[in-house]
Parts: C-alpha cells; structure tokens; sequence
C-alpha cells in the first residue's frame, strides 16, 4: 500500500471514529425500563403493559400501594397480577407524610401489610415516596432517620428497600447515596441526558405515552438490577425495532405551551374525585409539592388551559400550588371569566342521584348548595348550582 492510500485510510477511520464518538455523545436516549402506576392511571390490563413491554422496552412496573396510615390503593392488587401476566418485575412504593421516627415506622408497618395483602412478591422492591410538604420542613437529619426507620421496618416483611424522591430534595432535604435512590427530574429534553447514572433509577420523564393507554405515565431509566433483581421473568420485548423508535420518540417530546393560553379569574371550592398531583407549576414535567389524597378540599383562584389539560391554581401560604383537573375536552365548559359557579340544567328523567353521581358529590350536598333537601321535587329547565 503506498503512502497516499495509508494516508487516506487513516484519515477515513479517524473521521469514522469521530463520527461514531460524537453520534454516541449526542444521541443517547434514556431508556424506558420502568413505569410507575397508582389510582390516577387506573385500572391497567395485561395487554396494556405487555404492549409496555414488546413495543416500549419497559422491563419493571412499580405500584402505588398506600399512603399515610389509612390509604390503600384500590388498583394495587390488579395492577400487581396484571403486570406479573405480562412478565414484568413489579415492585411498589408507599407515598409518605411521617415526621416522626414513630411516625415512620407505623406507616412503613401499614404499607407492609397493605403490600402482602395485594400480592406484592416478596423480594419486591417497597420504596418510601419522600416528597410531601411533611418532609419540606423537616431538618435533612430528620428526614435521614425517619426514612432508616421506614426501610428498616419495611425489610422485616421480607421487603427491599429504597427511598423515592425529587433530584432538588436528593442531598438537601435527606441523604441519597451513591447506588440507591430513585431519583426524579425531568430535563426538558431528554435525548442527549444521562442524570443519576449512580442510583438505581432515575425518573426523567412523567408524561410518556403508551399506544394503548391512556394519560401520561411517569418513567424511569434503571442505572442497575435492584428493581429486577430477585424477581423471575422470562418474557422479553418482541419489537426491538419499536422499542428504538419509542425510545426516540419520548425522548425529544418537548413541551410548548400555548402562546394564546390566559390564565382566567376562577375562586371555587372543589372535593377531589381522586388523588392528584399538586405541583410547582401548571405543567405536568413540573415538581411535584405533594399529591392531595381523594375528599381533600381544594380552593382556587385562577384557571387555565393549557397543554391539553385543564389546570387550576391553588393559594398557599408560601405561594401557589397546581393541579390538573382533567383533559381540556371535558372541562372546557368550567372555564369562564368571572365565573364563580358551574351551574347544570335539569333534564327530563334527572334525579338529585343521576345529577349528584354525575358530578362526584352526595345528594345531600348538592341539594344544601342550592338551598334545598333531598325531597325537594326539581323540575326540565330548572338551574342547579353544581360547583
């Protein structure tokens, strides 16, 4: 081989070489190993999360089984099966608000039994969720010893521990180690990020879409075997071709706002359905203060559309606090400049029970608001205040 050709080889492989350096630097996309699911997703089917699994890559499912000392989660148990059917490690996680050391371990007794009592596989990672307003003003030192006592008392029902939090809380408000922790941030654009490379998982995304499921689901890249390891599954992803795709695809989702969205006067009071996330911000990529447990009343000022959610704005006393609640197609109607109330006309064949279960509440409850009882007759056309 002669001097020119060597020399223009070299250059060729040293430039596919670059290539390949800068193309691995630039394009890595956080994989879509786990989903985390609780009573907001509802009632997950095995296809569901065999899909998950063959066109998405998600190889663990960790469930929301309680939280405080009195919630359990309805969808824990069929969530835990129905991931088991599909052939993923499932491991679950308890939602905490102790502030004590005794605090802690009566909620960590409670979850462990709440976890035996759905199904959940002993071995299963049982993570401390640590990120309600409880802990916020808690020194780290307390929050350090309320979660050892969480753990340790979680270990004796034959359970993993670790602790679930946001990457702001992470070393600030409670020690997370090097190789344990489950960590929370979400860049705006993935593609490209690799955070938490030293815990067992970082969440980066909780707006990820499934082909078929629906609503945005929370998703995390495992950076090692502690949410699979003593689990058995011998089912692997049979799309490596969509599983790449969706990888990409989640990855460079960004979120936009829209430019004509204003934000509209709105002081109502409302009774949550469901527990929903309160948040930092009317996004759904935003920190999550806490998450509001179902029957917990809520006062708002302001509204919003916005990326296809309808958000409303909560006064707190240290600034605000946001959550969604629903899809803009069904609440649409609740947004009205000035409005104070949400009112309902009454249609031929209504009841107070048809009108109250369509709208959440107790009979009682919407006959008071509108000054009258159960027994009162309503007649077609007649004007009920329901919110």
């Amino acid at each position: 081989m002669n001097k020119h050709k060597l020399k223009a080889l070299i250059l060729m492989v040293g430039a596919i070489f670059i290539a390949f350096l800068l193309g691995n630097t630039t394009s890595y996309a956080a994989r879509m190993d786990m989903v985390d699911v609780s009573n907001n997703n509802g009632y997950m089917s095995t296809a569901e999360y065999v899909s998950m699994r063959n066109e998405f890559g998600v190889k663990a499912l960790t469930v929301k089984i309680s939280e405080g000392t009195t919630f359990k989660d309805g969808y824990a148990a069929s969530n835990i099966a129905n991931g088991q059917a599909a052939g993923l490690y499932v491991n679950g996680y308890h939602f905490a608000h102790y502030k004590t050391k005794a605090q802690a371990i009566a909620e960590a007794y409670f979850a462990g039994r709440t976890a035996r009592l759905a199904g959940l596989p002993i071995g299963a990672v049982l993570a401390t969720d640590v990120e309600a307003e409880e802990q916020n003003y808690q020194s780290k030192a307390t929050n350090d010893r309320n979660n050892a006592a969480f753990m340790q008392e979680i270990q004796k029902f034959g359970y993993r521990a670790d602790i679930y939090t946001s990457g702001s809380w992470a070393n600030n408000k409670m020690t997370i180690k090097g190789r344990t922790g489950w960590i929370a941030a979400y860049p705006y654009v993935a593609s490209g990020k690799n955070w938490y490379s030293t815990n067992h998982a970082w969440q980066w995304s909780s707006t990820a879409k499934f082909r078929i499921s629906y609503g945005g689901f929370d998703v995390s890249q495992l950076n090692s075997n502690y949410y699979t390891a003593d689990q058995k599954s011998t089912i692997k992803p049979t799309n490596k071709d969509a599983v790449n795709a969706n990888n990409r695809k989640a990855n460079k989702s960004t979120y936009h706002p829209a430019t004509s969205a204003k934000w509209v006067k709105e002081s109502k009071t409302y009774t949550l359905k469901t527990a929903v996330k309160l948040r930092t911000g009317a996004s759904t990529s935003s920190n999550v203060i806490t998450i509001l447990p179902a029957g917990t009343t809520v006062k708002t000022d302001q509204a919003i559309i916005k990326g296809g959610y309808r958000w409303v704005r909560q006064p707190r006393s240290y600034g605000y606090g946001y959550l969604v609640t629903g899809p803009t197609s069904n609440t649409l109607k609740y947004v009205k400049s000035g409005a104070t109330h949400t009112y309902y006309t009454v249609k031929s064949g209504d009841s107070w029970w048809t009108i109250a279960r369509r709208n959440g509440m107790s009979m009682t409850r919407l006959a008071g608001q509108n000054g009258k009882t159960i027994y009162t007759t309503i007649y077609p056309g007649q004007r009920l205040v329901v919110w």
